[in-house]
């Protein structure tokens, strides 16, 4: 076999074998019968984006194909994640909280071995297994934490958090780094992680078996690349500013159900100004514009996904799942900050000139740029806080499901779900247990349960408690009762179901419930027993 980094898609197709004949025949298993009694599983996770962005959530951003998997699946409004990218991955990947899912428990980058990872699980179930895109569960120079050491058996994707959509850092095919692709004057990371996925997609549909697909694209994290064709279709669309933004979003919502009608549209942030007071509104629009066509072109991709599927003849025997990793992100990029993941130069030699400066226009490749608090308030319409906050604008984010052959189209829940819900619900699915060994090591049960009960359209028990710790946030949801804070500032106390956008801390009118809950969550991030 050739090393990784000597091939591109066509080579890969040529190694691939069968998975090229179904490509070359159109998918012409359309009209047959599934092989295979598991369900297929497709799981696409999109980066740093809002809980109103999407289309069938309110927003006014182009998404018609996750609008379309809306509609022919299930959306939950009630829907948490943890508050950035590392422990939301994390608890995907293990069905735990970061307690017990990363190496360095709530601080370290790299999933634990004392967890077994769900690619793992599958793998071991018979799933062929691929992921394409961020991977950010392994340190830097860390084998033993990659995705084909972790279940995976093919990868396509980047291993770092963040990178330029035209030459993203720490690339990789498989085990070995890949940044040579990026040559190709016609890569945009968006798009190969689409190419890889449905690559990889192919290469599944062609065996007697059942596959996973992990699709985790790094949009619409910053920075803000995106093609002027993508950006044109957008021109003009925020000349109203992220005042009526919100207003208009937070008006669809109360339309279509995806917000309570009892909570109150959470103020605008005081760091943003009113629009009419903005002093830079062509870059200010020229920045949300170039974050929807992000999104526009990365639900085009999600479509070629779907299309794939359904010309297979597999899409009733698939699930596919749709979540975003956490909230929008208020990260206003500076000009002297660096890092590994921002180029010095673009692929034909001009400096990259990096900073949210007002008089540069994001999107090109020699840009390097954010959207910032305005935007990111307006993305998550109606909650307050961003991502890095255990507030609802940090957390609470879109989940989308489709399995015809168990899921009714068309529906909305808000029955309580977590991110740690997502590897039981893929486990229970496939018809497998959860180990309490995997290669002769105890590993961690997960903290989450199946979601198969919501599915099946029934009631499922929430949890007791849930728990969050992480960056800028800690807190702990137990029934009707969230109690949250902001780095180590004291604790506040909110109704959540009553007041879902957290406009009312009732901390000093309930003393003993604050001071319970608080011990419960101080008992939680002091970590699990070692394993035995």
């Amino acid at each position: 076999m050739l090393p990784s980094e000597q091939i591109g898609r066509r080579e890969f197709l040529q190694r691939c074998g069968s998975a090229a004949a179904v490509a070359a025949t159109g998918c012409s298993r359309q009209a047959s019968e599934p092989t295979h009694k598991q369900p297929n599983i497709v799981m696409i996770m999109s980066d740093d984006m809002g809980y109103s962005d999407l289309g069938c959530y309110g927003g006014e951003i182009e998404t018609p194909n996750l609008d379309r998997l809306a509609a022919q699946g299930l959306r939950f409004t009630r829907y948490y994640t943890n508050n950035m990218c590392v422990p939301t991955r994390a608890s995907l990947m293990s069905g735990c909280y970061t307690t017990k899912a990363l190496s360095a428990g709530d601080s370290g980058n790299s999933i634990s071995q004392d967890v077994v990872s769900l690619a793992e699980v599958l793998r071991s179930g018979g799933y062929s297994t691929y992921m394409s895109g961020k991977w950010h569960l392994s340190n830097a120079g860390e084998h033993a934490s990659l995705p084909c050491q972790r279940g995976f058996d093919r990868f396509f994707g980047t291993t770092l958090g963040a990178c330029s959509f035209w030459t993203p850092a720490s690339l990789m095919l498989d085990n070995e780094p890949a940044e040579r692709l990026y040559l190709d004057p016609d890569f945009y990371y968006t798009d190969a992680t689409t190419d890889y996925a449905a690559d990889f997609m192919r290469d599944g549909l062609a065996k007697d078996a059942p596959f996973f697909l992990y699709v985790a694209y790094t949009a619409a994290h910053w920075p803000l690349h995106a093609f002027e064709s993508d950006i044109a279709r957008y021109q003009g669309r925020y000349a109203q500013g992220w005042d009526t933004l919100r207003a208009d979003r937070h008006a669809r919502m109360l339309e279509i159900g995806s917000v309570n009608p009892a909570w109150e549209l959470s103020p605008r942030n005081p760091q943003v100004p009113a629009w009419s007071d903005e002093p830079h509104k062509a870059w200010q629009q020229r920045r949300m514009e170039v974050y929807a066509a992000q999104i526009t072109r990365m639900d085009a991709g999600i479509g070629k996904l779907l299309d794939l599927l359904e010309q297979s003849g597999e899409a009733d025997n698939t699930l596919v799942v749709f979540q975003i990793d956490n909230g929008g992100c208020h990260v206003e990029y500076e000009t002297d900050r660096k890092g590994p993941y921002l180029p010095e130069r673009t692929r034909d030699g001009r400096p990259v000139i990096p900073g949210n400066v007002p008089d540069v226009m994001p999107g090109p490749e020699d840009t390097y740029q954010s959207y910032g608090y305005g935007w990111a308030n307006a993305s998550n319409t109606p909650f307050r806080l961003y991502k890095q906050h255990d507030h609802e604008g940090g957390i609470n984010v879109p989940l989308i499901a489709r399995w015809p052959a168990v899921i009714e189209p068309g529906g909305m829940t808000d029955q309580l779900a977590h991110v740690i819900d997502l590897m039981p619900t893929f486990v229970d699915a496939a018809g497998l247990q959860q180990p309490s060994e995997f290669q002769q090591r105890a590993v961690h049960s997960p903290d989450g349960r199946s979601l198969r009960p919501v599915f099946e359209g029934n009631s499922r028990a929430p949890a007791s408690e849930l728990y969050w710790k992480w960056s800028r946030g800690r807190a702990i949801r137990q029934g009707q009762w969230k109690l949250v804070a902001v780095r180590e500032r004291p604790w506040e106390l909110y109704d959540i179901e009553r007041d879902g956008t957290e406009l009312h801390d009732l901390a000093a009118d309930h003393p003993d419930r604050v001071s319970k809950m608080a011990q419960l969550w101080d008992k939680w991030a002091a970590g699990p027993p070692p394993l035995s």
